[in-house]
């Protein structure tokens, strides 16, 4: 069976790191921590792949701009 984890759970990661990613370096981040075959899901879409993820994470304004890349904060994950 295919490990499924919520978005939550990466920007959570995120949080836990306290460090700027670029695209590249959270894609393989997340990888690294959750598998090459985990999907991932949010409230609003499912099944996505690790790059999938990161370009809808992005598209909703999870992320918080950084002068070497991007991070995230607590703020910016719903909580229900």
């Amino acid at each position: 069976m295919t490990p499924h984890i919520h978005g939550h759970e990466v920007m959570q990661m995120m949080l836990e790191n306290s460090r700027s990613y670029t695209r590249q370096t959270l894609e393989a981040a997340i990888i690294e921590r959750f598998g090459v075959e985990t999907r991932y899901h949010t409230c609003s879409a499912e099944n996505m792949t690790a790059a999938e993820l990161v370009d809808f994470l992005e598209s909703r304004g999870k992320f918080v701009a950084q002068d070497d890349g991007f991070t995230t904060s607590a703020d910016k994950i719903c909580q229900h």
